[in-house]
């Protein structure tokens, strides 16, 4: 009996252990299945999330949008200045620029005239009459040295000599002072108004005699189409034509100052404490390969860009005058142009260039 009782308690002994076992066994079984479960949880909880997210972002693009605010410096990057057209010349006022010649010059007025047969080689609308700005200045140096006066005497920049019509500027203040003859290499050479009106102004008898002289002087040289009101051409009153211009340029070549003067590539003045470096407005004069007696350039709207030349150009001796041309380097293009021509040319030619239409003096 004794021996049934601990037969049972064995099998009963080990029935449990094999129950321990059987369990010990199946837990790290459990357990990985319970990760690999939270892990597909977890993965899919991440991928809902992510695809929220996904789903709202455009409603977060949308609602982060600003509102673009145009500020001021982009309203002035963005306003267009209004184009304000250069004021027309009295040769454009007047058709001239719409007569054509065989060189398709940009001077509605020219002419060219051999110095020494006065053959006229070339000629456009050359009795119009037009204001001729800075050419003004060739007949104040005229004046100036015929009269013989003392180059070495000082002259004062005046409030007087300030241009009040048209505004331009000047490198001479009010109080510097120069010598005449430095005065008159300025005026012919980088054609300055203040120098010029100063000339006429410190003449012997003032400003109006001076003018005087100067219709004087171009009533005895048979320039009939010449009238002058001031001695700078900053007026649209100074007036000429091409025929008496070139009658100016012959005369003007027989003097060795002004050929001096107006052909000097550059010129230094001290003015009070320094030097100021003045150079010719014709770039011609600095090319070799122009041979150049005599120059004068000019310029205000009204008259357009002007330059009148005595030049030797294949042996021969040339006056050339270009007036209410409409480029601002367009005078020196047709003197080239000119130039080329001519070169091109036997010595004596038998017939003048002219213009396809004649216009009349306005």
């Amino acid at each position: 009996m004794h021996h049934l009782r601990r037969a049972a308690v064995n099998r009963f002994l080990q029935l449990l252990g094999f129950v321990v076992v059987s369990a010990a066994l199946a837990a790290p079984g459990a357990h990985a299945q319970e990760r690999k479960k939270a892990s597909v949880k977890k993965q899919q909880t991440s991928a809902s999330s992510a695809s929220a997210k996904r789903a709202v972002a455009p409603r977060k693009a949308a609602t982060a949008t600003k509102p673009v605010r145009v500020s001021a410096k982009t309203s002035k990057a963005a306003t267009r200045v209004a184009f304000i057209p250069a004021k027309p010349s009295f040769g454009q006022i007047a058709g001239l620029h719409e007569v054509n010649d065989p060189l398709d010059l940009k001077s509605s007025v020219a002419l060219v005239i051999d110095q020494d047969t006065h053959e006229v080689l070339l000629s456009k609308n050359d009795h119009a009459v037009l204001p001729i700005a800075s050419l003004t200045k060739l007949m104040t140096g005229m004046i100036i040295s015929q009269a013989k006066l003392p180059m070495e005497e000082p002259i004062t920049i005046t409030q007087d000599d300030v241009d009040t019509e048209k505004g331009s500027r000047s490198r001479l203040v009010v109080g510097a002072t120069l010598t005449r003859g430095e005065m008159l290499h300025l005026a012919l050479m980088s054609s300055e108004n203040r120098a010029a009106h100063a000339l006429g102004r410190t003449y012997p008898g003032g400003l109006e005699v001076f003018v005087t002289q100067m219709n004087a002087k171009a009533k005895l040289l048979g320039m009939t189409d010449t009238r002058y009101v001031e001695p700078t051409g900053l007026s649209s009153r100074n007036q000429s034509s091409a025929r008496d211009l070139a009658t100016l340029v012959n005369v003007a070549h027989g003097d060795p100052l002004l050929r001096e003067l107006s052909t000097s590539p550059g010129y230094e003045v001290a003015v009070g404490q320094r030097t100021l470096q003045y150079n010719n407005t014709n770039g011609l004069v600095k090319n070799p390969t122009w041979d150049i007696g005599l120059q004068k350039t000019g310029y205000i709207s009204e008259a357009g860009r002007c330059l009148v030349m005595q030049t030797q150009i294949s042996g021969r001796k040339l006056i050339m005058v270009f007036l209410d041309s409409a480029g601002k380097f367009s005078r020196l293009g047709d003197a080239e142009r000119v130039r080329h021509w001519v070169e091109t040319l036997p010595s004596s030619l038998a017939a003048p260039l002219q213009a396809r239409a004649a216009i009349p003096a306005v």
